[in-house]
This record gives C-alpha cells, structure tokens and sequence, in this order.
C-alpha cells in the first residue's frame, strides 16, 4: 500500500519519521504550510491504513493536545535496501563454507521454517496438503498455482509466478534448496525443481514426484 501514499501524506510521514516522539496536527499544518482541517483528512486516512497512530494526551496551559506517532508499518512504507545486504552475506558465507556446506544449509533453513507450519497438515490428505502448502507460498509472496494431471500419469505441480529470493538465486542457486526442502517437509512428499526462473525460465515448477 506504500505506493499509495500520496505526495501530501508522504510528507505528514516523514515530518513523523523525523519526529519519534510525535508531533500534534498544528504543529504538522505549520510545517507543512496547510490548514488543520486539511490535516486531519489526511491523518484520518493514515490512521485508518494502519501508518500511524494517537499517542497519549499531552497537558499543556491550555487544552489536552493530541499527538500522533508512526506505526511499524508507517516506518516500513519507506525504502529498506535489503538486497545488496543480504547478497554480501551470502557471498561471504558461500565462500566461507564452501558451495556444498553452502546448499546444505540452505536446505536446513527450508526444513526448519517449515516446523512453525507442521500444525496445518495435521491429519490432512496429499491433495489438501498441496492446498495448504500453496496458501502459506501466497502468503510468503511466490504467487503460486497447482496443476494435477487428470490421467495420473504425469505428476502433480507447483507453479511459482513470483521468485521472492530472484536476484539472490540469480547469483546462488543454492538458495533453491530452501524452497525445495520446506514443500517436501510440508507435503512429506520428494519435490522435484523442474524448471526456475533464476535460470531464465518464466515460472518456477516443482514437481511432486511421489505420491
């Protein structure tokens, strides 16, 4: 939703941003060279999104004045850089490792994410199994579909239409592994990663390749 945000809001945030402790709406109307009432409109609409909230009645000389603050997501609508991060990481504990040591791990990170979700497949069967594995790949942002071969002859697949590690597995294709190993764990099924977009295909297909 940052996107959104329009440009006299954008500036209600950042005066937030700059002002932890929160600022009253006069005091934004006066920065912003704007009237209170118009102040108001866009704060009810930022508050409303979730990006900032009412802090605690101040007591001044004359009447209570109400500060607002921002929210975690209020923080979050501004630019994070986080790739170029996360690859120097990588790189430097690729390289630390080694490319084998390097796979496993990303392997065991998979298996390991995929025990906060083990409650969800309690009792279900393979083909709600993949229902639940995509709705927790939706929420994670890969933007999955599923495609069964009515004849039974061909496997099950998973469709992935969004990559959400793609310029890191551009550069590591053992970041794969993660995605691999937290679907075998969630279906207890061998998954098998036929094609990938890190490697120039338009989807990622894992392939279920026991039953």
């Amino acid at each position: 939703m940052a996107d959104q945000i329009g440009s006299r809001q954008r500036q209600i945030l950042e005066l937030l941003l700059e002002n932890k402790e929160g600022l009253c709406i006069d005091e934004m109307a006066k920065a912003l060279h704007i009237s209170r009432n118009a102040v108001q409109q866009h704060i009810s609409v930022l508050e409303l999104e979730g990006y900032l909230q009412a802090g605690e009645l101040n007591k001044t000389a004359g009447r209570p004045v109400r500060r607002y603050v921002l929210t975690e997501a209020g923080i979050n609508s501004f630019p994070k850089q986080y790739a170029w991060f996360s690859k120097l990481m990588l790189t430097d504990l690729k390289s630390e490792i080694g490319p084998e040591a390097f796979q496993r791990y990303m392997y065991k990170l998979g298996n390991n994410l995929s025990q906060s979700y083990k409650y969800r497949f309690t009792g279900k069967k393979p083909a709600e199994r993949r229902e639940e594995l995509l709705k927790i790949m939706d929420d994670l942002g890969f933007k999955t579909g599923s495609k069964a071969d009515q004849s039974g002859i061909e496997p099950p697949t998973i469709k992935a239409y969004n990559c959400i590690f793609h310029d890191l597995a551009q550069k590591h294709n053992e970041i794969c592994q993660f995605d691999i190993a937290l679907m075998s764990a969630l279906l207890e099924q061998d998954v098998e990663l036929s094609e990938c977009m890190a490697k120039g295909s338009g989807v990622c297909c894992f392939k279920i390749t026991n039953k």
